[in-house]
């Protein structure tokens, strides 16, 4: 009877695999605000962390990041052109600045110090017409959001030092044409530029583009028009969104239940409609509940406006407002600068020497923390996830290994309140300590992921535990 519980459950699992595979979606997704030669926008962070949350609500693997230099950005891109080969449905979303000189549209790094147009055009910025040919160009549906229209920062630069004083340098972005499969939306017409918003929020362009893309039966090109009159009529007639498309077929990015997609090209895929109360928005939340950013806690009302967590949100911004607390942990206090710049590698977490149960520990920190996972020794795909939502949450680079920055960081760590005290829902209270190594103490279960459905739900996880139980007991003896 093990035996056939065992068979039965990694046929259940070969089934789950086969479905996620049936629709492939990636979105490469980054905000760069915190220029060190210009301006800084102190919006486009917050409208990446938003617009990634919202696409992961409906099926989208998202590589993200937020303030990238030249290398970063280049890192990133790499690896959305690795997955984004023969997807189904790829995003590109970007906000910050851009430049288009010559009739060629560029994005801007974050360290990027422009002088003059050869600066440009050796690498400097990002060639958008390239980056799209190569990293999207055999996606089945090619989607392009651009919030980069903001006013060219290098212009008067760039102009002051061309020798002929000719150099074509617009203010906002240059016209595209898009090829099959593709729609490209700019935050506002060829030339013109866009505005960033309020700070602390989001952009208009990027605030329409979350309310309107991913509602339930809604197709992207019908979404579009309601992004650029939601645009127009909140800056009074200020910004009117432009794009060009040549979709072939109806696209949803969230299709409603039984939705018919007549004469749609077999490019149009469609994801499950997202619930509310769903994983993506319980695992946001767990990300920045502790935060004591803001603008954390505005993605996360923005990504969901009518979320479970809005009214928590609303108490912490409101908390931070007032001052820091008692009772605030101030996650950051005695961290070593370094640790928000040093990148990890599996060659830096080798050089900590983790054992099985330190990397236990690990685990079971991370869990007491918030970021639930489970003790199992082993750093596999799950516990890396797990991982780089636990350096996102604390402004360290996001790479899923450690280092021992980050692990001191993390071992400096405590978790004194009851995780009930969130609004999560019902939880064990947990400690993680700086003294107690894996092995003096039996580790904790960790708790299954909160998810909405009632019943069927509850029906599942009792299931699970059962089969997981008696798997469990099999490998025991």
């Amino acid at each position: 009877m093990r035996y056939l519980t065992l068979l039965l459950s990694l046929v259940c699992m070969a089934a789950t695999v086969d479905a996620a595979n049936a629709d492939r979606r990636v979105a490469f997704v980054v905000g760069n605000g915190a220029y060190k030669n210009v301006a800084q926008l102190p919006n486009p962070p917050i409208d990446a962390k938003a617009m990634a949350a919202t696409l992961r609500n409906v099926g989208f693997e998202v590589i993200e990041g937020s303030n990238l230099t030249r290398d970063q950005m280049t890192e990133k891109l790499l690896d959305f052109g690795r997955k984004a080969q023969g997807t189904d449905v790829a995003v590109f979303y970007y906000a910050g600045h851009g430049i288009a000189v010559g009739g060629t549209n560029y994005l801007l790094p974050v360290d990027a110090d422009i002088k003059t147009e050869m600066d440009v055009k050796l690498g400097a910025a990002i060639n958008i017409d390239l980056t799209l040919d190569q990293t999207m160009g055999d996606a089945k549906v090619k989607l392009v959001f651009l919030d980069a229209c903001r006013d060219n920062p290098f212009a008067a630069k760039i102009k002051s030092n061309s020798a002929t004083r000719s150099v074509n340098v617009g203010s906002g972005l240059a016209e595209m044409k898009s090829g099959e499969g593709t729609l490209i939306a700019f935050a506002t017409g060829p030339g013109q530029t866009a505005l960033d918003g309020q700070e602390g929020n989001n952009s208009p362009f990027t605030r329409a583009l979350i309310d309107n893309i991913t509602k339930p039966g809604i197709e992207i090109q019908q979404a579009m028009t309601s992004v650029r009159a939601q645009v127009n009529e909140e800056t009074h007639k200020g910004q009117l969104p432009w794009g060009h498309t040549n979709l072939i077929g109806a696209v949803y990015l969230n299709p409603a239940q039984g939705t018919q997609v007549a004469n749609a090209a077999p490019t149009a895929t469609a994801a499950p409609v997202a619930s509310g109360g769903s994983e993506a928005e319980l695992e946001f939340w767990r990300s920045v509940k502790e935060s004591n950013k803001a603008e954390e806690l505005n993605a996360y009302i923005s990504a969901y406006p009518n979320g479970q967590f809005k009214s928590l949100a609303l108490a912490r911004l409101a908390a931070i407002k007032s001052g820091p607390s008692t009772t605030t942990r101030t996650l950051n206090a005695g961290v070593d600068p370094a640790t928000f710049t040093d990148e990890a590698s599996q060659v830096t977490e080798d050089q900590i020497g983790l054992d099985k149960g330190k990397r236990r520990d690990v685990q079971r920190r991370l869990t007491g923390l918030g970021f639930d996972t489970k003790l199992t020794g082993e750093f596999t795909d799950e516990t890396r996830s797990v991982i780089k939502r636990w350096q996102a949450a604390r402004g360290y680079p996001s790479t899923g290994y450690l280092n021992k920055l980050q692990h001191k960081a993390m071992l400096s760590e405590i978790v004194a309140a009851p995780a009930t005290a969130s609004g999560d829902g019902p939880k064990q209270a947990r400690r993680a300590t700086n003294t107690a190594p894996a092995q003096q103490s039996a580790p904790a279960p960790a708790p299954a992921p909160q998810r909405s459905g009632g019943g069927d739900a509850a029906g599942a996880a009792f299931v699970g535990g059962v089969v997981g139980g008696m798997v469990g007991g099999m490998f025991r003896r």
